[in-house]
């Protein structure tokens, strides 16, 4: 029973051996992993963000309104930068509080 044992793990040894080197010598033949999946969830992350700087934006121009009615809306803060930034047109905002 033993001997038998040794010589079904022996077959299966040299077999996953076998194995292995078909599949390695294939392996440059192969079609490249698609980029697509990760594209898609980029994109997708893109427009999301776009989407919601657009609602934040309507809506601090909605609150404007109701404080000021009938004034022209100013530029809006940048929400997560902090540092100096340059307007080309438009009106200059006070500084950070």
């Amino acid at each position: 029973m033993a001997s038998y044992l040794w010589r079904k793990y022996a077959d299966y040894v040299y077999n996953k051996w076998e194995r292995t080197f078909f599949w390695d010598m294939l392996e440059p033949y192969r079609r490249p992993k698609s980029f697509t999946p990760l594209v898609t969830i980029y994109v997708a992350a893109f427009y999301t963000g776009v989407i919601g700087a657009a609602i934040t934006e309507q809506l601090y121009k909605e609150k404007y309104w109701e404080d000021h009615p009938g004034e022209a809306v100013p530029l809006m803060k940048p929400k997560f930068y902090g540092g100096p930034w340059k307007v080309l047109k438009g009106d200059v905002l006070p500084p950070n509080e």
